[in-house]
C-alpha cells in the first residue's frame, strides 16, 4: 500500500488505476475489519463505481485534483450528504445528512473517494476505543489492546494499511492518542484551521484533521482542507504558505524544550526510554538549541472537566434524556453528572482556561516548540475505558486522567502532533509529542519532517 502522497502520483501518472487502488484497500478491509473493527459502514460498490469513473476521467486527461481517485476513511462522526452517520451511537443508526462538513466536501473537491466510515466512540465522548455499535476497536500491533480514541477506526485503517489516509477529530487528543498507540502521524491544528460544521457542544476545544502514515501526507492534506468556511465563525483565514513545501525545506534553528513529563505524571519506563533515545537523536543530528526541563504548570484537568462534560452532557442530555438506557453507561453517567454544573461553574473553567492557556504562550515567548511524550501508558485491554487498576473517579472524563498530555493543549489552542518514535521491547509503537505557538503548524510539521528523515517509521507495520 503506497502513501499517500505516491498514491495520488501512481494514478495521476497513469503508474496505478484508481480501481486497483480501491480493490487492494476493500481486500484489506475485507481481510482485517473484522479483526480490528476500524470500519462500520464500507461503500464497496460506490466506491468501486467512483474509481471507474476517475479512471475514464484519468485517460480524458481531466484530473479532478490532488487527490483524484485516491480512497479515504471518514470518522463516522463527520456529516456526509446521502451516508449513513452513526456517531457512534445506537440512538443514530438512522441519522443520515444531507450536507457535507466543510472537510468532506473539501476532500471530495480534491478528487477523493470515500471508501467508508470509520469507527468513533459514542459522539467522540472518550480516549479509548470502546464501541457498541462497531465493537471495540483494537491495535492492529496488538488486537487484544485498545487503538485509543475517539478517532479509533481512522488510526486503526491507516496503521493496517487498509487506506492510504484518514480524516478525524480532536476534542481532547482523539487524533493523538489513537495515532500514538497505532504508530501514525496525526496533527491537530490551531483551533478553526479547518472549519468544523456542524455546530459542537464544545466547539472551543473540537478540531478537524487528517490521519497519515507520513507527515508530508498530513502536510498536503492541511494544505488542500485549510480555510475559511461561512459556517464556522472560528474558522481562521487562508494560509499564505504551502506547509507541504515546508517540509522539503532545510530546518532552521530552532529552541525546543523537552518536558519528559507534565504535572507530575510518572510514565511508563519503556515510553521515556524510546522517548530519551528520540530527543538525543535530534540534539546530535538537528540544528536545535534544547532545554530539559518538568513545567511547573499546575494540570487544569477540573477545568477540561467542567467545559467537556458540561458543554457535551447539558446538549447531548436535552436531546436524548429519553434514551440513556441506550447510551453507552460512561456516556449517560457524564450526562448525568453534567446536570450538577451550573452556569457559574462553567463561566469559571472559562476564566480557568484563560489563565492556562495565558502561561503555554507565554512559554512560547522563550522556545519555538515544546516536547513530551504524547502519552504516559502504553495501551490497555480493548474492552476497558480507563487502564486496569485506575482508581473510580466521579469526573465526566476518567479517560482524561490517562491521556494527561494531549487535552491541556485543546484548552490552550496550541497545535500539537503525534510522531512516532520508537518501540517498546514487546513491539508496541510509542509517540513523541510536539508543539507549537498558536497558528505555527509549519513550525511543527516542518520539526516533524525532519524526524521523521532522521527515524524512519513508515519502513515499520504491524504483522496481521
Amino acid at each position: 500500500m503506497p502513501d499517500l502522497l505516491s498514491a495520488a502520483a501512481q494514478i495521476r501518472q497513469g503508474e496505478c488505476s484508481s480501481v486497483a487502488l480501491v480493490e487492494f484497500c476493500l481486500q484489506q478491509i475485507k481481510n482485517h475489519n473484522p479483526t480490528l473493527n476500524a470500519f462500520g459502514d464500507v461503500y464497496y460498490q460506490q466506491a468501486l463505481a467512483e474509481a471507474e469513473i476517475c479512471d475514464r476521467e484519468s485517460q480524458q486527461g481531466k484530473l479532478r485534483g490532488p487527490l483524484h481517485g485516491v480512497p479515504f476513511g471518514i470518522k463516522d462522526l463527520f456529516s456526509t450528504a446521502g451516508l449513513r452517520t452513526c456517531k457512534g451511537s445506537l440512538t443514530a443508526v438512522d441519522n443520515v445528512p444531507d450536507s457535507d462538513a466543510p472537510i468532506i466536501a473539501r476532500l471530495k473537491a480534491a478528487g477523493a473517494i470515500i471508501i467508508g466510515k470509520t469507527a468513533t466512540t459514542e459522539f467522540g465522548w472518550t480516549g479509548s476505543s470502546y464501541s457498541r455499535v462497531y465493537g471495540h476497536g483494537r491495535n492492529p500491533w496488538d488486537p487484544s489492546l485498545t487503538s485509543g480514541g475517539s478517532s479509533s477506526g481512522s488510526a486503526i485503517s491507516v496503521a493496517a494499511r487498509m487506506v492510504p489516509a484518514a480524516l478525524g477529530s480532536d476534542g481532547g487528543g482523539s487524533v493523538r492518542i489513537p495515532g500514538a498507540f497505532c504508530g501514525i502521524f496525526a496533527l491537530k491544528a490551531s483551533l478553526g484551521r479547518i472549519p468544523t460544521w456542524p455546530w459542537s457542544a464544545t466547539e472551543m476545544l473540537s478540531h478537524a484533521g487528517p490521519m497519515t502514515r507520513t507527515v508530508r501526507d498530513s502536510a498536503l492534506l492541511f494544505d488542500l482542507l485549510s480555510g475559511p468556511d461561512a459556517r464556522d465563525h472560528q474558522a481562521l483565514p487562508a494560509k499564505t504558505e504551502s506547509w507541504l513545501e515546508r517540509c522539503d525545506a532545510p530546518l532552521p534553528p530552532l529552541r525546543v524544550h523537552y518536558s519528559p513529563t507534565l504535572f507530575n505524571t510518572p510514565v511508563d519506563a519503556r515510553i521515556a526510554a524510546c522517548v530519551e533515545q528520540a530527543v538525543e537523536q535530534m540534539v546530535h543530528a538537528l540544528p536545535i538549541t534544547l532545554t530539559v526541563k518538568p513545567l511547573s504548570w499546575q494540570s487544569p484537568f477540573d477545568t477540561f472537566d467542567t467545559l467537556w462534560s458540561g458543554g457535551r452532557g447539558i446538549a447531548y442530555g436535552a436531546a436524548l434524556r429519553q434514551q440513556l438506557d441506550q447510551l453507552d453507561p460512561g456516556f449517560a453517567a457524564l450526562i448525568e453528572r453534567a446536570q450538577r454544573i451550573g452556569l457559574a461553574d462553567y463561566l469559571n473553567a472559562q476564566k480557568q482556561r484563560a489563565v492556562f492557556a495565558s502561561q503555554v504562550h507565554a512559554l512560547f515567548d522563550e522556545v519555538d516548540l515544546l516536547i513530551t511524550p504524547t502519552l504516559p501508558i502504553l495501551p490497555f485491554a480493548a474492552d476497558r475505558h480507563v487502564p486496569q487498576g485506575q482508581p473510580e473517579g466521579d469526573s465526566g472524563v476518567e479517560w482524561a486522567r490517562w491521556t494527561p498530555f494531549t487535552w491541556p493543549f485543546n484548552l490552550s489552542g496550541n497545535p500539537a502532533a503525534t510522531v512516532p518514535c520508537g518501540f517498546t521491547p514487546e513491539g508496541l509503537p510509542v509517540g513523541l509529542q510536539v508543539i507549537g505557538r498558536r497558528y505555527a503548524e509549519g513550525d511543527v510539521l516542518q520539526f516533524c519532517a525532519a524526524l521523521e528523515a532522521l527515524m524512519p517509521w513508515d519502513q515499520h507495520q504491524p504483522v496481521l
